[in-house]
């Protein structure tokens, strides 16, 4: 595995680490592995092949 480093707003971590007390993940790094499976799982097939993303700035 290779090591990330990103910026959550305080917000979001305090949910992830509401996540992890109540035992829904074992720790942080799950919680975010099981989110950006999510995503990649939820990646629109058609969106993929145009190479269009939708969250890049113009």
């Amino acid at each position: 595995m290779e090591r990330v480093t990103l910026r959550i707003p305080k917000q979001q971590i305090e949910e992830v680490e509401r996540m992890v007390e109540t035992g829904e993940y074992p720790n942080r790094s799950e919680a975010i592995r099981a989110a950006v499976r999510d995503m990649i799982n939820e990646e629109d097939p058609e969106r993929r092949r145009n190479n269009k993303r939708p969250w890049a700035r113009a």
